[in-house]
């Protein structure tokens, strides 16, 4: 079984974030976190663990250490130009709130935010002559 504390951490650095920046916006005690980093205890509360899926959009499986996030991805996440999207959101910081909000989306939402966006700028454009 992974080490609890790694899988979590190793999520936080896919996600772009760390492990106090995710506590903070959870609302969860980073204390539990040290608490498990340290080795002092070995597991979270369900409440934690359920709370940090959700989080990542994983099973909690994965945060137990029962299955790979790899195996449990949904199929919208394998999309390439998904991935683009998301990257793009994630890194830029002025579109890092869109990130927060796209998490748990399917292509087709995120597609659908694309177009709308490319029309509200294209109508703007349009009303400043710039078309």
């Amino acid at each position: 079984m992974a080490n609890m504390y790694e899988t979590i951490e190793r999520l936080c650095q896919q996600a772009g974030t760390n492990v106090t920046a995710m506590c903070r916006e959870l609302g969860l005690s980073r204390s539990a976190l040290s608490e498990l980093k340290q080795g002092r205890t070995k597991s979270l509360s369900y409440q934690y663990i359920a709370a940090i899926a959700g989080y990542f959009n994983v099973s909690p499986a994965v945060i137990a250490g029962e299955e790979t996030d790899e195996t449990k991805k949904p199929p919208a996440l394998q999309d390439e130009e998904l991935l683009g999207y998301l990257e793009e959101l994630r890194t830029r910081p002025e579109m890092r709130m869109y990130f927060s909000l796209a998490k748990g989306a399917s292509k087709e939402d995120v597609e659908t935010a694309v177009r709308i966006v490319e029309a509200y700028l294209k109508g703007n454009k349009e009303e400043d002559g710039l078309e």
